[in-house]
């Protein structure tokens, strides 16, 4: 079965194809500011990435109309259990009133179809940063008026819990795991046999990360949001990409801040914050877990990082197996959740629609 791989983002897209688990091309598909200045809605973007992801398949040799399955990455929906759903019209109707924020990824399931007419086959999304299995105890706030919910690297994370327990000869759903995801944005989720039931690191809180600035004093933050010095949208965006290491050090790459950290001290300072952090978060989430998990995986693009991986584990090897498997594997974890359908492994899920969509969400988060 051969099958296309979709992940927009920002600035690209990404593609592959697949003949099964082996990957046959890849390709980022390059956005210039000049194509996207043009539109002002992300899925206003659909036909010009289409045309171009197009050109490159022809450009490597694939007709386009030839695939098995297509899948995208799936874009800000509702809170959603996890699995690989095919692209419906509910779908399509909830990404483009974007309650959630007009992201790139929305685009992945509208791609997806697109692709998938072409050749007739099945188009799917598979698990969202939306994907939401939150325990009831870990909702619950403090706050009754705010409810604890889960935006998480959910698509890389599932894939690699299963990756992870293969190593260790179990089975996903049997494994307890800790993860942390260390990205541009850093996530963390407590996996209890197959569900990502506790996070960290999802909404404005846990650990800073390259460009935000994760958990900050409320009161601080009360008194910034009436200060005058920022609007709204103003002070968002510091949170989500002006803050974090980049704040301090002007520099996103870890590479540089471990240059930085061997002369000066303020830098070595900000580094070990960093970590301090991300092992605090990976703690907080192995108490979720009463402590008894299988392994801590260390996953993203930080992953690549040998230093940081090796400080990361000198704070949390009280914890057990520590298990490194860097990349966001994005492409990869989509092909892995279409194969799983299409080999009868799974069924495939549908995005619900109507007056009963919440009963059908709880049905599933039970199951």
């Amino acid at each position: 079965m051969k099958i296309l791989a979709v992940n927009p983002g920002s600035t690209s897209t990404k593609i592959a194809v697949f003949e099964e688990d082996r990957p046959l091309f890849e390709k980022n598909v390059a956005l210039t500011d000049a194509q996207r200045s043009v539109f002002t809605a992300v899925l206003d973007q659909l036909d010009m990435r289409c045309a171009l992801i197009s050109q490159a398949l022809s450009d490597a040799g694939f007709v386009e109309n030839s695939f098995d399955a297509v899948v995208g990455r799936g874009g800000l929906l509702a809170p959603m259990p996890s699995g690989t759903y095919l692209v419906n019209a509910a779908m399509k109707d909830y990404l483009r009133e974007a309650p959630r924020g007009d992201h790139a990824s929305n685009l992945g399931a509208f791609i997806a179809e697109r692709f998938a007419k072409l050749s007739n086959c099945p188009a799917y999304i598979v698990d969202p940063v939306s994907v939401d299995e939150l325990s009831d105890i870990a909702r619950v706030s403090g706050a009754p008026e705010i409810e604890r919910g889960s935006l998480v690297h959910a698509l890389n994370q599932k894939a690699m819990g299963r990756r992870a327990a293969a190593s260790l000869g179990k089975r996903y759903e049997d494994c307890r795991f800790v993860f942390a995801h260390l990205g541009t944005g850093v996530t963390m989720g407590a996996h209890d046999r197959g569900r990502i039931v506790d996070v960290v690191g999802a909404k404005a809180d846990g650990p800073f990360s390259a460009e935000r600035a994760g958990g900050l004093p409320v009161d601080a933050v009360v008194e910034l949001c009436f200060s005058g010095m920022y609007t709204r949208d103003e002070l968002r965006r510091k949170l989500l990409s002006g803050w974090g290491i980049v704040s301090y050090l002007g520099t996103r790459d870890i590479r540089e801040v471990f240059k930085m950290a061997e002369e000066d001290a303020r830098a070595r300072l900000i580094l070990e914050a960093y970590v301090y952090q991300i092992a605090k978060g990976i703690g907080e989430l192995a108490a979720a877990l009463d402590g008894e998990i299988d392994a801590v995986i260390l996953t993203g693009g930080m992953a690549h990082s040998d230093a940081l991986m090796e400080l990361v584990g000198r704070k949390v090897k009280f914890l057990g197996d520590i298990i490194v498997l860097p990349g966001e594997n994005e492409l990869e974890s989509l092909v892995a959740g279409a194969l799983r359908v299409l080999r009868g492994e799974e069924r495939a899920k549908l995005y619900p629609t109507g007056e009963y969509a919440w009963v059908f969400l709880i049905i599933c988060l039970y199951y």
